[in-house]
């Protein structure tokens, strides 16, 4: 076998591996970013403060997770919002209000969610106080 057609064969496997590599590539899902990158970053000490405030003020909430529902028990009188995320899709979140105006315990059901893990993220206010507070549950 001569030079010319050995150059001629690598040329032509470098073309099919360049064209291969291009077929991939427009062919995988496009990369997902979050839009609000920027805003989130100047919201970070906001969010951080809240986050804090919980600790300080000892306000964490009582998660007790059932085989027919949540349970959400506060240790003073809350108003503000729980957002409950799938960490694999974000097509199922749901987003329920909080007020424990009697200061009872506040249930909410599971059985039309899909099982597994889900991330809470409560946000609230309390005393003019404002508090954020995250917590991770397998719904079975």
């Amino acid at each position: 076998m001569n030079w010319g057609k050995i150059t001629v064969v690598i040329l032509a496997v470098f073309v099919l591996f360049i064209g291969g590599m291009s077929y991939i590539m427009f062919r995988s899902p496009a990369d997902d970013y979050d839009h609000q990158y920027y805003e989130d970053g100047l919201n970070f000490d906001h969010d951080f403060n809240r986050e804090q405030q919980v600790t300080t003020d000892h306000a964490q909430p009582t998660v007790l997770v059932d085989s027919c529902c949540i349970k959400f028990t506060f240790p003073q009188v809350v108003i503000g919002s729980v957002k409950l995320m799938r960490p694999s899709s974000d097509a199922p979140d749901i987003s329920y209000p909080l007020d424990n105006k009697k200061g009872g315990p506040i249930q909410f059901t599971t059985l039309h969610m899909a099982k597994g893990e889900w991330q809470l993220v409560f946000e609230w206010t309390s005393n003019k106080k404002e508090y954020l507070y995250h917590k991770e549950v397998y719904i079975k």
